[in-house]
């Protein structure tokens, strides 16, 4: 059963992926998105679909919560 060590590092292999790459045709559409988040849940039934999605785009943290700041200085 995947964990939510799992699915954390599988987000951020995607969310490194659709940085580094500049053609947005190689980038991982909603589609493949759905596709990963689908597998992930049949993995395990405690998986949070939304928040998973989330992290995935940028919008929050690994647990759901606020993004950390970098410092600029």
């Amino acid at each position: 059963m995947m964990t939510k060590k799992y699915f954390i590092s599988l987000a951020n292999a995607i969310r490194g992926h659709n940085r580094s790459v500049g053609n947005t045709l190689q980038l991982f559409n909603p589609s493949h998105l759905d596709a990963l988040a689908d597998f992930c849940a049949s993995q395990n039934p405690a998986f949070n679909r939304e928040r998973w999605m989330r992290y995935v785009n940028g919008e929050c943290g690994p647990n759901g919560g606020c993004i950390k700041q970098i410092d600029p200085r």
